[in-house]
């Protein structure tokens, strides 16, 4: 009978141990830092990093710094060029997206997936404003 007993207090010290690492696992993964659009740092924010660590980690001379904005400058540039070019095509995809997406939902679903829609759009005009 002791045998037994001894089991029983071993499986359920076990069960309980399991139970307090998995709950700690899960704490731990919801706590964590994740991945957030929200989050996201602006265009500018990175390009300073970007900057500092090119200048930091290639020991960049004044004039080789200045240089790396000039290139960064004109390949912004280039970008948006390329961008403002293509922009109607984009939009095109997005809107057959959107087209298709609608025709699943029904009249409520709808309306809260424009809701969705117009905030995504409003934290993507924060993030990139231009």
């Amino acid at each position: 009978m002791k045998r037994f007993d001894a089991a029983a207090a071993l499986y359920l010290l076990l069960t309980f141990a399991s139970g307090v690492g998995v709950g700690s696992l899960g704490y731990w993964l919801y706590s964590s830092k994740s991945v957030s659009a929200a989050s996201a740092r602006s265009s500018e924010q990175y390009r300073k990093k970007y900057v500092a660590e090119m200048e930091t980690r290639l020991k960049l001379s004044k004039e080789q710094k200045d240089r790396l904005v000039t290139i960064l400058d004109q390949t912004r540039i280039l970008y948006r060029e390329v961008y403002e070019k293509h922009r109607p095509e984009f939009q095109a995809v997005q809107q057959h997206q959107t087209g298709q997406i609608r025709a699943i939902l029904d009249p409520s679903q709808q309306e809260e997936f424009d809701k969705i829609r117009q905030e995504r759009e409003e934290r993507r005009k924060k993030a990139f404003p231009y």
